[in-house]
């Protein structure tokens, strides 16, 4: 094999096919065995990828772990289109939705036993709540860009009221996550935003 060919097998982008099966290999881990068992050493002798492979991925087993957890999630995409009322719901809708599942209670067991900074819960926050967060913040800036809406006079307020109290439900256990509750938080965070601008 030429120098050529090898490095540019080294730079290839990683499989597709390959990543796909190291997520169902760690989904099939942490459902069946537990989060505890799941290491990258795991997830490579139960999928056939290698571990340099996995590793072009995810920077560690939190992390694979992570994105096992929230295989078919979307990250709150809403497909564009509508008011942002309507873009909202939608993607509270789908957050509530992959939460309001056995995949969602294992989650939350998974960060009330993990320290605040451990790896687990940094994905967490960087995968899910920060990611569904910046989401809302485009569709609102892009309602302001577009001038169907003012500009809120915090945003960052207003996106900690739309999306704390999903996580903070999840989370405690207290009370159900619903499609109800996620039309609620959305509705109710948006007509404080609208009384304030009046006031």
């Amino acid at each position: 094999m030429s120098q050529d060919l090898e490095q540019r097998k080294r730079g290839r982008p990683p499989s597709l096919a390959a990543r796909a099966k190291a997520l169902r290999a760690a989904h099939d881990i942490l459902m069946n065995e537990g989060f505890g068992r799941l290491t990258i050493e795991a997830v490579a002798a139960k999928s056939g990828v290698s571990k340099p492979t996995i590793y072009r991925h995810w920077s560690n087993a939190s992390e694979l772990a992570m994105a096992a957890l929230m295989i078919g999630y979307d990250g709150g995409e809403t497909g564009g289109g509508g008011s942002l009322e309507d873009q909202l719901l939608a993607q509270m809708r789908s957050l509530v939705t992959a939460f309001a599942t056995t995949r969602g209670r294992q989650i939350a067991l998974t960060l009330a036993a993990s320290d605040p900074e451990s790896e687990m819960t940094k994905a967490f926050r960087n995968r899910v709540i920060l990611s569904s967060r910046e989401r809302g913040r485009e569709l609102i800036e892009g309602a302001v860009n577009h001038g169907s809406m003012p500009a809120p006079e915090d945003i960052e307020v207003l996106l900690d009221m739309l999306y704390a109290p999903v996580f903070y439900r999840l989370l405690l256990g207290h009370l159900p996550l619903s499609l109800e509750f996620a039309d609620s938080v959305v509705r109710a965070a948006l007509a404080i935003m609208e009384v304030r601008q009046k006031g």
